[in-house]
C-alpha cells in the first residue's frame, strides 16, 4: 500500500542524507520526496512517499524517529489529510489540444508556434489521467514535484 510519510526535521546539513540513507540502507523504496522549510526557518519538512505493508511502514517510521534531526514523523496516509503534487508538461499542438487541456483543469502557462507548456496540481491520480489523456508523441518533456501533504483538523 502507498503511504504519505510527513518528517519534520531541523533544518541542517546532511539532514536529508540521513533520511535517504536510512531507505536505502535497509531496502526501501522511496516514490517521491520533497523537502522545504516551514515557516520555522530552523525546520523543514519532508513529504516521502513509499509503498509497502503495515508492518513496513511502522518500521520505517520507528528508524525515522531515531535520528537524531529528526522532529516529528507522522504516516499521512492513516490520517485525515490534504495531498497535491505539481506537474509542468510541455505538449505538442494539435487540433485536440487545447480541449484535453482545459477538461481536465490544467492551465498553459506558456506557448510557442508549436508547443504549450502547462501547469496542473491536483493528487497523483489525477497527475496521471492527464498524462494518460495524451499520446506518447504529444507529450514532450515532464517535470512533476512529487507529493506533498498535510493533516485536517
Amino acid at each position: 500500500m502507498r503511504h504519505i510519510i510527513s518528517v519534520q526535521l531541523e533544518n541542517e546539513s546532511g539532514a536529508l542524507s540521513r533520511v535517504s540513507g536510512l531507505f536505502s540502507a535497509r531496502g526501501f523504496n522511496i516514490e517521491s520526496l520533497t523537502v522545504a522549510t516551514t515557516n520555522d526557518s530552523t525546520l523543514s519538512r519532508m513529504t516521502i512517499v513509499s509503498v509497502g505493508d503495515e508492518g513496513i511502514i511502522e518500521q520505517i517510521i520507528k528508524q525515522l524517529n531515531k535520528l537524531i534531526d529528526v522532529v516529528k514523523v507522522t504516516d499521512l496516509t492513516a490520517t485525515k489529510h490534504i495531498e497535491r503534487e505539481l506537474l509542468l508538461v510541455k505538449l505538442a499542438i494539435n487540433n485536440d489540444s487545447q480541449s484535453k487541456i482545459t477538461t481536465h483543469g490544467a492551465t498553459i502557462i506558456d506557448t510557442s508556434s508549436a508547443t504549450y507548456t502547462v501547469e496542473l496540481a491536483g493528487k497523483s491520480q489525477k497527475i496521471n489521467d492527464f498524462i494518460n489523456a495524451f499520446n506518447a508523441e504529444e507529450v514532450l518533456e515532464v517535470s512533476r514535484t512529487g507529493v506533498t501533504g498535510i493533516g485536517q483538523q
